[in-house]
């Protein structure tokens, strides 16, 4: 479907055009003539499939039939990462427009602070804001948002898992009765239904494609041990000149830093980010990973949602995620929109467990790719191994090598 055929402002469709989209992705089919009723709206779709635009552009759309000098939309999301990349699509689809909009984030100085409290004060027309920044607002008691008619709630179910639930209400609490509620999550536990219950009145509900990989992600695996993982690395690299961007994700911050340096050296640029960083200099990383001056990128799952980086030749799953979603959310990184890419994971014996899960879960059996023969053997495929420790029996360590295969089990 073409975006000119949900009636939106001619501003903003040239806007679309000047960025590039064509035809609205399903969740923006579904969603935009929704939202543009007027209807509360709960949301489930996977990363990279275009929710973005589908709040945004109708309540930019709203905004510019019936604009004020007031803040009348408010986004909460959970990292700054995300509010920053959510203000700037705001600010390519409104690039036409007289609309205003700024991000309220923590890990700024002063002024930023001050920035941000004149904006909360006279009103720019749309705040995208983390959760505890707005807060540390809001008990200044100088915020105004009695004129929001849009709230909206993206990746709500990692906002609760972080722990946001009762600071959420507390926003909400300042807010309108009568408005617009809008909720995007990747996933509908039970305590996302409770919240939409509270939040939300007689709401539209949509789910495209939830916790599968899009099409376009080809998937395969190494069975490596860990001393395997960085040379691995960079026989891939090696073999492959023509790719330029790297994106490679592992579960813990000082896991980063060490990938980093045992990558660093080879003839290729690598950096590490994670909230150990400042704000700042996390953004630049960003920057240079975009603009290609650095060719991989080693991350926490915090980059795993919501960051918008085109064009991501290959994925790297260094360890497989504790999550059987945030599997789904990391390989979303490449092969956005109608692009392909390839996300390769790395399984050492004490992973194939929670990997097995996680081919249970996107219902495909994943391909499993013999390492290069100069690296040696890695460990068998052996899924069951980590259920049979749940049951109450435990692994025996190898002996030796690093490239024994793992030890037999034996009950307690």
């Amino acid at each position: 479907m073409k975006f000119d055929k949900f009636g939106l402002d001619d501003q903003l469709l040239e806007a679309i055009s000047h960025i590039g989209f064509d035809k609205a992705t399903p969740i923006q089919e579904k969603a935009i003539p929704a939202i543009m009723q007027g209807r509360d709206l709960i949301g489930s779709a996977q990363t990279g499939t275009g929710k973005t635009a589908a709040f945004l552009l109708p309540v930019l759309n709203e905004l510019l039939y019936e604009h004020e000098p007031v803040t009348s939309t408010l986004i909460i999301v959970p990292t700054r990462e995300l509010a920053i990349q959510i203000e700037q699509q705001i600010q390519g689809f409104s690039y036409f427009t007289p609309v205003v909009s700024i991000p309220i984030y923590g890990g700024g100085d002063g002024l930023s602070w001050e920035q941000q409290k004149k904006a909360l004060t006279t009103g720019a027309d749309i705040i995208v804001a983390t959760p505890g920044k707005l807060i540390s607002h809001l008990n200044m008691d100088y915020v105004k948002f009695d004129k929001v008619r849009h709230l909206i709630l993206d990746e709500a179910d990692r906002m609760l898992d972080m722990g946001f639930y009762e600071d959420i209400q507390k926003i909400i609490s300042y807010l309108p009765k009568k408005r617009q509620t809008l909720m995007f999550s990747a996933t509908m536990p039970t305590k996302i239904r409770e919240l939409a219950k509270l939040t939300l009145k007689d709401p539209v509900e949509i789910s495209i494609q939830l916790s599968k990989p899009v099409e376009g992600v080809l998937q395969a695996a190494y069975l490596t041990y860990d001393t395997q993982k960085i040379p691995l690395i960079n026989k891939l690299i090696a073999d492959r000149p023509e790719v330029k961007r790297i994106l490679i994700f592992t579960s813990t911050k000082k896991k980063v830093f060490e990938i980093a340096r045992g990558l660093k050296g080879k003839g290729y640029t690598v950096e590490g980010i994670s909230s150990d960083l400042e704000q700042s200099q996390r953004e630049a990383v960003l920057l240079r990973f975009r603009s290609k001056q650095t060719r991989v990128l080693v991350a926490t799952d915090v980059l795993s949602r919501g960051i918008d980086i085109k064009d991501i030749d290959i994925v790297i799953n260094f360890d497989v995620p504790n999550d059987a979603e945030d599997y789904v959310h990391r390989i979303g990184r490449t092969a956005r929109a109608e692009a392909t890419g390839l996300a390769l994971t790395f399984i050492n014996q004490e992973d194939m467990y929670k990997f097995h899960r996680i081919e249970e879960l996107i219902e495909r059996v994943i391909m499993k790719i013999p390492l290069p023969a100069e690296l040696g053997e890695g460990p068998a495929w052996n899924p069951k191994q980590r259920e049979f420790d749940r049951k109450g029996g435990f692994r025996r360590k190898p002996k030796g090598g690093r490239n024994k295969k793992p030890g037999n089990f034996r009950k307690k």
